[in-house]
C-alpha cells in the first residue's frame, strides 16, 4: 500500500480537463472531460489512508471513499466500482453532482494541511462511467417474490433508489412520476452542463428491466387519491420532492418576464430533449438576446445564469443580497459561471420590477450590508438608505428557492401531519408518516436538499419498508395459524 498511496507531498492535485469557457458556453455537454486511467490512478494515490476519515463520515452515504481510492490507485478498478456502488445507488451522478466541496473533499484531511484536497467526486465519476463501459455495472436481479407491492409517489432520487432496494428485496415495485420521464430534477431540473441525461436514463433503464413499473404522466389527487394507492400497494412511499417556488414580494414581481426558476429550467431541459416548448419558442423561456437578471444565491440560481449564457443572452446578472462567503451555492458552480460571464451584484437585493404596461425592462436594487446574526446564526443583511442601483432586465429569474406542495389537499389525505413548513411529518427512526403504511423521504420531509442526501433517504425508507411490511407479514401468519 506504501508505495501506491501517499503521493500528496509529491503529486499536485489536478481535476479532470475543464473544457474553456469560450467552447462549453455554446452547448449544454458537460464542462469537465473524463479522466484517463493513469491520471485517476495518480489521483486517487494522493489518499493519506486517513486513520479517522472524515471524507466518510462527511459523506451522507457514508461512502468508504479510503478503501475505494487505494483500490482505484492499486488498478483494481471493478473492485473499487463494487464498493462505491454499494453504500451508492447513483455514484456517477453524485461524482458530477454532490457539492465535495461542502461535504467529503471539504473535509479532506490533507486539504485541511494544505495540500490540496483528493478529488473524490472526480474519481467516483471516472470509476462508474468505467464501470459502464466495461460492463461491470450488472442488470438488476429481483430477490425472490415476496407477493407483496410497494407504490412509490415520485420518480426523482429517493424514489429511484428506494425502488432499486426494494426490487432487489423482492418486492413488486409501482413508481408513479406527473412528468412524461423518471428522473425527477436530474432530468428537468438540473442542466446538462452539469449532467447530461443519458447519465439517468441508463439508470431508469436498469431498473424498468429490473422490473420496477413506471406509471409517467400519472398525478397522485387527479389519477388516484393517496387512499385508493394505499388499496392496491402494502405500502406507500412518498418521495415527492419539493416544487412550489417561493415568490417575489416587491411591486411589479407578477410583470411579464418574471418567471420561476424552476419553470425556466424545465423548459430548457425540454427542448435540449428534443420536446416542442411553446413557451422557450415564443421567448417567454428563452434568454436570446435579453438581458437576464437572477434573483437567488444558490444552485438553481447558478443553474440560471448558466442556461442563460448558453441560450445566448446579452447579458446576464446575478443578484443576491449577501456576499460571496455567505453565499449557500457551490463555490465550484460560481467560479464556472464567472469564468461563463456572469456578474455578480453581491450584498444587493431587489426592490422593483421596473417598466410599463406590466412587461419588466429593469431591477431597481438596493446595496445591502451584513448586519446582526438572525436565528440560524447567519449575519442579516440591511439595506443601505440611499443606496439604490438600476439593472435592464427583460427576463428577471427567480430563484429563490423551493416550498412543499399542499399535499394534503392535493392527496386528498387530510390526515397526513405536516410541519408548519408544508414538510411530511415522518418518524425519524421508521420514516413513517402519521399513515400506517405510508412512508416518507427526501425533500418532503427535509425540504430542499442535496440529491444524496435523497439518495440516503430512499435507500433508509426502502429499508424501513422491508422491516414493517415483514412484521407485517409475520403478524398475520401468526394470526392465521
Amino acid at each position: 500500500m506504501a508505495e501506491k498511496m501517499l503521493k500528496f507531498t509529491t503529486t499536485p492535485r489536478a481535476t479532470p480537463e475543464k473544457r474553456p469557457a469560450g467552447a462549453r458556453t455554446h452547448d449544454f455537454h458537460e464542462i469537465y472531460k473524463d479522466f484517463i486511467d493513469a491520471k485517476a490512478a495518480e489521483q486517487a494515490s494522493r489518499c493519506s489512508q486517513c486513520g479517522v476519515p472524515f471524507c466518510q463520515s462527511h459523506c451522507p452515504l457514508h461512502n468508504n471513499i479510503p478503501d475505494w481510492l487505494r483500490m482505484t490507485a492499486e488498478g483494481r478498478l471493478e473492485e473499487a466500482y463494487a464498493l462505491s456502488q454499494a453504500t451508492n445507488s447513483m455514484p456517477e451522478v453524485c461524482g458530477r453532482i454532490c457539492p465535495q466541496d461542502r461535504l467529503c473533499e471539504g473535509n479532506c484531511v490533507i486539504e485541511q494541511s494544505g495540500h490540496g484536497t483528493v478529488t473524490i467526486g472526480a474519481v467516483e465519476r471516472y470509476l462508474t462511467d468505467k464501470a459502464w463501459d466495461m460492463g461491470w455495472v450488472k442488470p438488476l436481479v429481483p430477490g425472490e417474490a415476496r407477493g407483496q407491492s410497494v407504490g412509490i409517489v415520485g420518480a426523482g432520487p429517493a424514489g429511484l433508489a428506494a425502488a432499486e432496494r426494494l426490487r432487489e428485496l423482492g418486492y413488486a415495485v409501482t413508481v408513479y412520476d406527473r412528468h412524461d420521464r423518471a428522473g425527477g430534477l436530474l432530468i428537468y431540473g438540473i442542466p446538462g452542463f452539469k449532467l447530461e441525461k443519458d447519465v439517468v436514463e441508463r439508470r431508469t433503464k436498469r431498473l424498468a428491466d429490473g422490473g420496477v413499473e413506471f406509471r409517467l404522466g400519472f398525478e397522485v389527487g387527479r389519477d388516484a387519491t393517496l387512499a385508493e394507492l394505499r388499496q392496491k400497494h402494502d405500502s406507500v412511499l412518498l418521495a415527492t420532492g419539493v416544487y412550489a417556488a417561493r415568490d417575489l414580494t416587491v411591486p411589479g414581481a407578477g410583470s411579464e418576464g418574471v418567471v420561476p426558476a424552476l419553470e425556466y429550467l424545465i423548459a430548457s431541459n425540454r427542448k435540449n430533449l428534443g420536446d416542442e416548448v411553446p413557451d422557450y419558442d415564443s421567448g417567454r423561456l428563452n434568454a436570446e438576446g435579453k438581458h437576464v437578471v437572477v434573483v437567488g444565491g444558490g444552485d438553481t440560481a447558478m443553474d440560471c445564469v448558466r442556461t442563460a449564457i448558453r441560450q445566448g443572452a446579452a447579458s446576464v446578472t446575478c443578484l443576491y443580497r449577501r456576499d460571496r462567503a455567505n453565499m449557500p451555492g457551490s463555490a465550484r458552480e460560481t467560479a464556472h459561471a464567472e469564468e461563463e460571464g456572469v456578474i455578480f451584484e453581491w450584498l444587493a437585493a431587489p426592490k422593483s420590477i421596473t417598466g410599463e404596461a406590466l412587461k419588466a425592462a429593469g431591477v431597481r436594487a438596493a446595496r445591502m450590508r451584513l448586519g446582526p446574526p438572525d436565528a440560524s446564526g447567519r449575519q442579516s443583511p440591511e439595506e443601505i438608505e440611499g443606496a439604490d442601483f438600476e439593472l435592464k432586465a427583460d427576463l428577471v429569474i427567480k430563484a429563490l428557492g423551493f416550498d412543499p406542495e399542499d399535499l394534503p389537499k392535493a392527496f386528498s389525505a387530510e390526515d397526513l401531519a405536516v410541519t408548519r413548513w408544508g414538510t411530511v411529518k415522518a418518524d425519524f427512526r421508521t420514516m413513517m408518516t402519521s399513515i400506517p403504511g405510508v412512508f416518507a423521504g427526501g425533500d418532503i420531509v427535509r425540504g430542499a436538499s442535496l440529491v444524496v442526501w435523497a439518495i440516503r433517504d430512499g435507500r433508509d425508507a426502502a429499508d424501513a419498508i422491508h422491516r414493517y411490511l415483514t412484521a407485517h407479514a409475520g403478524a398475520a401468519l401468526m394470526a392465521a395459524e
